[in-house]
Parts: structure tokens; sequence; C-alpha cells
């Protein structure tokens, strides 16, 4: 039986890995697939305190990796399917077995929602993200498009229009979900053009994205817009569907206190799977420490 078991092995659930080990824990990490989560297929990281260059999120996961060796947190490369909290002795079961620990740390992460499009994996890094405030500074004076009508969406396009020449927001529906406050300040913006009751239907590039195809969900007429960049935010899925408890919020994200505690005794949540408001490496980070600290703590005292 461990200690601490952590699920998930993006930067949360290595930080929460790091301060569980050093605290003298037997604790582990389950990853489904590679330490890193999804920073490992993000195409530079710039914002992350104290590297003076840009790293790659390759790079970047590769250092995780390296230091969860360095410091001994064994990494289990096993996907969970089920979970049992609610017991004083907390059961994991993967495709391969059952676990058991004292407490356990929700940090499974959130997936981003993508187009669906055939070509969209292809151009991951070369033109097509998912996190403006991650990549926007790649796009100066360039042209990009975005793909969204929510508040994450508008905002990140107010903050595309300070940054790259021309910003396409491009929106399924003729009205936006976002506050009228974010849509009257994207209105403000010169450099944004908005396209309503339209979808990207294709992404069209060699080397990297050279234009899209726009198709009007009305007419189903499509046109062509030639772009540098294309940025979708069409929402997020938390990765808790292997679980149903109160403790998540219609979405799927788990609501906790400000010991990232979920309300059962000995769970605990980091990361971007947790009701947040802003969701970043450093503050995923952040929240692994925190997690890490009030785990450590209950298994002391019990």
């Amino acid at each position: 039986m461990y200690d601490i078991i952590i699920m998930g092995g993006g930067p949360a659930g290595v930080a929460a890995g790091i301060y569980a080990k050093r605290a003298g824990m037997n604790a582990v990490i389950f990853e489904k697939m590679f330490i890193g989560g999804q920073i490992a297929i993000t195409s530079e990281l710039e914002n992350y305190p104290g590297f003076g260059d840009p790293v790659t999120g390759a790079d970047f996961a590769l250092a995780l990796f390296t230091q969860c060796n360095n410091i001994g947190v064994p990494i289990i490369n096993e996907e969970i399917t089920s979970v049992n909290l609610q017991d004083d002795i907390k059961k994991v079961t993967t495709e391969k077995g059952e676990y058991e620990a004292k407490a356990v740390i929700i940090a499974t992460g959130a997936s981003v929602r993508k187009l669906g499009l055939p070509e969209e994996d292809r151009y991951v890094g070369r033109g097509v993200s998912y996190c403006a405030t991650c990549d926007g500074s790649f796009y100066k004076d360039k042209v990009v498009a975005l793909q969204g009508g929510g508040n994450t969406a508008v905002t990140e396009a107010i903050y595309l229009s300070s940054i790259a020449k021309k910003v396409y927001v491009i929106h399924r529906r003729d009205t936006f979900r976002a506050s009228s406050v974010l849509i009257d300040k994207m209105n403000s913006k010169e450099n944004i053009e908005i396209i309503i009751n339209s979808s990207v239907a294709k992404i069209i590039g060699d080397d990297k994205v050279r234009a899209v195809d726009i198709k009007n969900n009305i007419t189903e007429e499509i046109n062509q817009l030639d772009i540098d960049g294309l940025f979708v935010a069409i929402g997020r899925i938390p990765d808790t569907r292997f679980m149903d408890y109160e403790f998540m919020d219609e979405r799927g994200y788990i609501k906790t206190d400000s010991d990232l505690n979920v309300g059962i005794k000995g769970v605990y949540a980091a990361g971007d799977v947790v009701v947040k408001k802003l969701r970043q490496v450093v503050t995923a980070v952040a929240d692994g420490a925190v997690a890490a600290t009030s785990a450590i703590e209950y298994v002391e005292q019990h």
C-alpha cells in the first residue's frame, strides 16, 4: 500500500510527486501516456519563470521526467479505469490491477476540445494552437483565425489583437456566449473581424498552416481564408470521465477548498482538472505543491 497515489503525470502531478517524495512519503504517479501531459505537445513555453529563453514543451516534459527519476518518484504507465475514494483506504483500479493508498491526489488534467478535423493533429505546433497566452507571441504582425464564442475565446481574441496584425474570430452561431463586457471590448478592436454562423471546415498547409476553409453553416458556402495560424477555443474536457462524485461540477471539473481537498478525507485535486480561473503550467505546479503538502499532513496525522 502506498502513502499517496498521484493520478496524472503532468506538471501538477510531478510537482506533487516531488514534494511527497522529499517528505519521505511512499508515493507513486500513475500516467497513462507520458510525463508532461498537455505541455509535452506545446511548441514552446516562454512564460514560465526561470527560463531566459523559450523551452520546447517536449524538453520541459523531459526535464520533468528526469527530475522524477533523479528523486526516485516511481511512475506506473497504466490507465486508471475506476476509483473508490470514500473509504479510509483509497483504491485505484487500472486495466492491469488494483492499488491502495492512504491518500490520493487527482491531477488528471483537462484535454482541449478539438475541432475534429482529420488534418488537425498534423498541424499542432505548426500553426494550430489551443492556447493564445502560450503561443500568441509567435504570431506578431501576422494573420490568425480563432474558432470559438465563449468567454475564453473572446478573451483570447482580444489578447491576440494586441499581437497579430489581423484576427478573424469564427463563431458557429450568430450570437456569442461571452459576457457583454468582453464582446464590447472585442468589437472595439479595429483589427478583429468577426465571421458568424461559420465553422472551420478544413485546415490547409504544407510544413505549416497556410489557410483554412470556412463553411457558412446556413448557406453551406465555403470560402478560403489565408492565415498564418489557427487558434481553437471551443472548450476543454476534464479527464474525470472514469469517476462520478459530488465534488465534480456539471462539466466534470473538481471543486476544492483552499487546501485543495475535495470534501473527502485524504482526497485532493490539483492542476487543470480543478475549478479555477487560470489553467497554466505555473498554476498547475503550485497546485501540485499545495495538494501534496495537504496530503502529507493528512497521512502523518492518520
